[in-house]
């Protein structure tokens, strides 16, 4: 349980630098959020593909939540695989952001 808090407060932390900034979803909301869903599911199906070929076990912990979305496939590594997408598209926009106003700076 407290692994998925963990995840959900981050994946918070990850929105609110979003807003402040204007990077992702606040930029361009469809087609982030097409970007961001089609992450997802990459990496799903490839959990999914791990899982079937025996590379993948589920690990047993106290702080989880012991929900699985699938067999082997715990709730906390959809919201992991959510955290890994939307981090990428946020460090991607900051990073077009420092390279944008770089160029504009007075020598």
């Amino acid at each position: 349980m407290v692994y998925g808090a963990v995840l959900v407060l981050l994946i918070g932390c990850m929105a609110l630098l979003d807003a402040r900034f204007s990077l992702v979803l606040w930029r361009a909301r469809r087609r982030s959020a097409i970007v961001l869903g089609g992450g997802i599911l990459l990496f799903l199906l490839w959990d999914v593909v791990a899982i079937r070929l025996g590379f993948y076990h589920r690990g047993e912990s106290e702080i989880m939540t012991g929900l699985l979305l699938a067999p082997e496939l715990p709730v906390e590594e959809l919201l992991f695989i959510g955290f890994l997408c939307y981090t990428t598209l946020v460090l991607r926009g900051l990073v077009g952001l420092a390279v944008g106003h770089a160029g504009t700076r007075p020598r």
